[in-house]
């Protein structure tokens, strides 16, 4: 029997599996509407969504959004050929209502690449006409429960005195920065979901995400992590640009996949839920740690200079309301997340390697 599934690893599906069982358990008979489901995390989610109806006989539909199905499973043929799972072609914001009534749906179609950000017009109506396209199809399906995945972007630039950011804080991004076209966007879509709620036909819960790592990242993307594990992989030097001050926490991305199940199922309608890990670590220490975990030759260097006088930048969650009422938590240490997700990188790089010959 392989120990992988759709690339990623059993024991990463099974240890998520056995902290949620309870929820995956309610989804029996469900039909659930995925958007940006062939996305770093959606590749996760269903993934799990596969495992846990394989593990616990369950027998809900999944129905996933994609531009361009064809490609996608070309690049991924172990999500073809199952009746349970269908893709529906389409953009985000103006896909065709599919036919049939939903019970769950999960948002998360959202592009976070750098090629995104430097067109932030474009980035933020994707995300908001996005979101405004599937509360349409949570009317017309009759859908009540809405996991959306907005980001802790949109608290904008975390105080230095707040060490691990909570829900309940109500700052946010400067509206005449267009840099911070993200956080806003995302902030107008939880908007929308409220709007929608108050009809009480609608149950949104909203899933703020933070920093993750996990297997298929991009690590030639934007995200320090990332570039850190390709870096150390190859044995090159680890550039930081910056003095290496700022901090920043990292969830597994096998961790989201059980918490976004969670959510689904057991979040409280109406309310924001932290995702990522409470555990700080500023980026030259990331970067030391990177280089520890995959035993690299790389060495990393800090090209700027720290100001002993500078308050130290942050983006580090609270994850306290996740963690008392539905015993959430980032469970898989750092180190180990970052070993699987280069063994990963490696066995990809291998597997594609041999397609090309």
């Amino acid at each position: 029997m392989s120990d992988q599934l759709n690339g990623f690893r059993l024991d990463d599906l099974d240890a998520a599996l056995a902290r949620v069982s309870d929820s995956a358990l309610e989804l029996r008979g469900a039909r659930i509407f995925v958007t940006g489901g062939t996305g770093f995390l959606g590749q996760w989610l269903l993934a799990f969504l596969a495992h846990a109806r394989a593990r616990l006989s369950l027998d809900f539909q999944v129905v996933a959004l994609t531009r361009d199905p064809a490609r996608f499973l070309g690049a991924h043929p172990d999500f073809s050929g199952h009746d349970w799972l269908r893709f529906h072609e389409g953009d985000a914001r103006t896909f065709s209502l599919p036919d049939g009534a939903f019970t769950h749906v999960v948002h998360s179609a959202t592009d976070t690449s750098a090629q995104a950000d430097a067109r932030p017009e474009e980035q933020f109506a994707t995300i908001v006409d996005g979101t405004r396209r599937v509360i349409e199809l949570c009317r017309k399906s009759g859908v009540r429960r809405l996991l959306y995945l907005s980001s802790g972007a949109v608290y904008g630039r975390q105080p230095a005195d707040i060490e691990c950011m909570p829900e309940t804080y109500n700052g946010g991004p400067d509206p005449l920065d267009a840099r911070v076209a993200y956080g806003e966007s995302k902030r107008a879509a939880e908007m929308i979901c409220a709007i929608a709620a108050r009809s009480g036909a609608i149950e949104p819960v909203v899933a703020r995400i933070f920093a993750a790592v996990g297997p298929g990242m991009p690590l030639d993307g934007h995200f320090a992590i990332g570039n850190f594990i390709r870096d150390a992989l190859a044995g090159s030097e680890i550039r930081i640009l910056g003095d290496g001050a700022p901090l920043r926490s990292y969830i597994y991305a096998a961790d989201i996949a059980a918490w976004l199940l969670k959510l689904l199922v057991a979040g409280q309608a109406g309310l924001a839920y932290n995702i990522g890990s409470d555990e700080s670590v500023s980026i030259a220490d990331l970067a030391a740690r990177v280089v520890a975990a995959l035993n690299s030759p790389a060495r990393a260097t800090v090209l700027g200079t720290p100001d002993p006088n500078a308050l130290r930048a942050r983006y580090v969650p609270s994850i306290e309301r996740a963690r008392a009422t539905l015993g959430l938590d980032a469970w898989t240490p750092l180190d180990a997340a970052i070993r699987r997700t280069a063994e990963h990188a490696l066995a990809a790089r291998h597997e594609s390697g041999k397609r090309s010959k």
